[in-house]
């Protein structure tokens, strides 16, 4: 009777143990993006070179969760940017730099996290946009990555809420303290967005609001110095946009705007202009018009396009942008693939500006056109 008593009690901690572990989970996950590219006028050379991220950044990360019961969990993200050729992080060099945060959430609710996180325009307008999936990626992003499409600013000191999807229905928001002691409006961040799902349609519309991104006097700031596209005193951001599912298509449309106040230099977060490009401490204005399209020609098979026309304001004059980007990707697994893509900037109409075409990814071509093209392959783990 003894035995058969320890035996059961044995079991039932055993059962016990296996039922909590199950109740948390910790994932490795990543994904590897390199190949060669090539660019007809970098700094005013042809460059040709091996190069990490030029479609979609490297990146390897940590998430989990834990069960805390009635439909709650707690959750975290620790996300490492990195360059695969020569093994450094990215990000001014943070461990990690594309994400941080923990938080919980609720079934019914949604989440709420606090860290370094992306915000509404990046969450629910950046997957219309070509740059904003894998189809794209940053060759595809408008010039300078002028709307944060393409993730180039994450907001630290970061709340954030995103909601659980109601009937298609989901939205969200984040504030980012300045976390500088009686300048509670100084290099803060927020931002809002939502988006529908019907059928096959899929609606969007976001506002992001930078408060002195990359200000040097407040390092901590929600935008840090150095990690910022903008230094300037005030940048808004906000756009919309349609997406449509059919069969094996998708085709999109995406407008966006940004309105610089007092700018005074496009920063290094703009990769093309690590050094930073002057601005006369005016005001700056981007509009974004983009039609973007991809078509499945088999289960492996997938072309994609699209088409910016960028109307901008700046040091002044009124640069206008044309913008064409193609991508061939073929799945050679669940998990691999292989890509070519190509992009073509021209810009006109610059004045005494000093601007000239910057595919974003690359360095400034030193005329007013610039020519891409990449062959690589991504691995998913």
């Amino acid at each position: 009777m003894k035995k058969f008593v320890l035996s059961s009690l044995s079991l039932a901690l055993i059962s016990a143990a296996g039922a909590a572990h199950a109740q948390s989970s910790v994932t490795l996950y990543g994904l590897i993006d390199t190949g060669l590219t090539f660019s007809n006028n970098a700094g005013g050379e042809r460059s040709y070179q091996q190069a990490s991220g030029v479609v979609n950044g490297s990146r390897w990360g940590l998430r989990g969760s834990e069960d805390l019961g009635n439909g709650l969990k707690a959750i975290f993200v620790l996300e490492n940017g990195f360059d695969l050729s020569t093994g450094r992080s990215g990000q001014n060099n943070r461990m990690f730099g594309r994400q941080a945060f923990v938080g919980v959430s609720g079934d019914q609710v949604g989440a709420v996290t606090l860290g370094r996180q992306y915000d509404s325009v990046v969450d629910y307008l950046g997957p219309l946009a070509l740059n904003g999936t894998q189809y794209g990626g940053t060759l595809a992003s408008h010039p300078f990555d002028n709307d944060n499409l393409n993730n180039s600013v994450r907001i630290n000191n970061a709340v954030k809420f995103a909601s659980a999807d109601f009937g298609g229905f989901k939205f969200g928001g984040l504030y980012g303290f300045s976390n500088a002691a009686g300048s509670f409006a100084d290099s803060r961040a927020y931002s809002a967005g939502a988006s529908y799902t019907f059928g096959g349609l899929t609606a969007a519309a976001a506002y992001l609001q930078l408060n002195g991104g990359g200000s040097v006097s407040n390092p901590a700031g929600a935008v840090a110095s150095g990690d910022s596209t903008f230094n300037a005193a005030r940048q808004r951001t906000y756009g919309g946009g349609l997406n449509y599912a059919f069969g094996g298509g998708n085709v999109g449309f995406v407008f966006t705007q940004t309105q610089l106040n007092n700018a005074s230099s496009i920063g290094s977060a703009a990769s093309g202009i690590a050094d930073g490009f002057a601005l006369n401490g005016e005001s700056a204005r981007f509009t974004n018009y983009e039609v973007n399209g991809r078509y499945s020609l088999t289960p492996a098979w997938t072309v994609a396009g699209a088409y910016t026309f960028t109307d901008a304001r700046l040091n002044g004059a009124s640069p206008k942008y044309n913008q064409f980007t193609l991508q061939t990707d073929y799945a050679l697994s669940k998990r691999t693939d292989v890509y070519a893509e190509a992009a073509y900037q021209h810009v006109h109409n610059t004045g005494n500006s000093g601007i000239t075409a910057d595919i974003v990814g690359m360095s400034a071509s030193s005329t007013d056109t610039q020519v891409v093209g990449t062959v690589g392959i991504r691995h998913r783990f």
